[in-house]
């Protein structure tokens, strides 16, 4: 059984139709991106998962249990965390408090990413930590985010264009923090940037005009250039 199935679903933005029958899994312990040019409906599928825009029609389960009733809170306590494009910081907080405030334990279940532990994996927010976030520079934000939501001890972690707007030696350097990550939890990413997400994941969907159009390894995309120029221009 997958940790997420999404099955057809359409999702609307009033009258605009902006997924259109979708369906994509997620395993336990895999890495997925989900890949696509701007405007393609990578934000809109993790929305749709989050039901912070609920689809229309379709299924999303998650360990094996429909969402359709659930609200977004539910789906965070549930352990679906989600880090937004835009980082949604607290920027008058500390990045001590920022991390703090976002503690959520659920019963019968480990608690795995700690304060102390997040200061392991996230060295650099250990130099920061009486920072405030609006004093962070863009890179710092997006890695501050990624350690927030992990705080919430999620089982599924939903990643919303974490390069977007870093400079090229910032993106390396959270690739390789993916990389290590990756392995611990799993991940559903929507990314424009192919290199950077083929650095560490595992499979690969490509979406296009709100609808999945192509599925596959890591290596199997990566070996079909006639697929990365058709769908993607690169």
């Amino acid at each position: 059984m997958s940790l997420l199935e999404v099955r057809d679903i359409n999702t609307f933005y009033d009258k605009s139709h902006i997924i259109k029958g979708a369906s994509l899994r997620v395993d336990e312990g895999e890495v997925v991106s989900l890949i696509g040019r701007n405007g393609a409906g990578k934000t809109t599928i993790l929305r749709s998962i989050m039901r912070l825009t609920p689809p229309s029609s379709g299924t999303v389960l998650f360990c094996g249990q429909s969402t359709q009733a659930r609200q977004p809170f539910e789906l965070a306590r549930r352990g679906i965390g989600f880090v937004f494009e835009d980082r949604r910081i607290f920027s008058n907080l500390s990045v001590r408090d920022n991390l703090s405030i976002s503690v959520i334990e659920r019963r019968g279940e480990k608690t795995t990413w700690t304060y102390d532990r997040i200061m392991e994996v996230f060295p650099l927010l250990k130099n920061l930590e009486n920072h405030k976030g609006m004093h962070l520079s863009g890179g710092e934000q997006q890695i501050l985010a990624i350690a927030r939501t992990l705080m919430g001890n999620p089982i599924l972690l939903l990643l919303d264009e974490p390069s977007e707007g870093l400079a090229p030696l910032i993106v390396k350097s959270l690739g390789e923090l993916m990389g290590r990550i990756g392995k611990e939890i799993t991940i559903l990413l929507a990314e424009q940037n192919l290199k950077f997400a083929l650095g560490f994941t595992d499979r690969v969907y490509i979406i296009g005009k709100g609808k999945i159009q192509y599925e596959g390894t890591r290596q199997e995309l990566l070996n079909n250039e006639q697929i990365q120029q058709e769908l993607l221009g690169v």
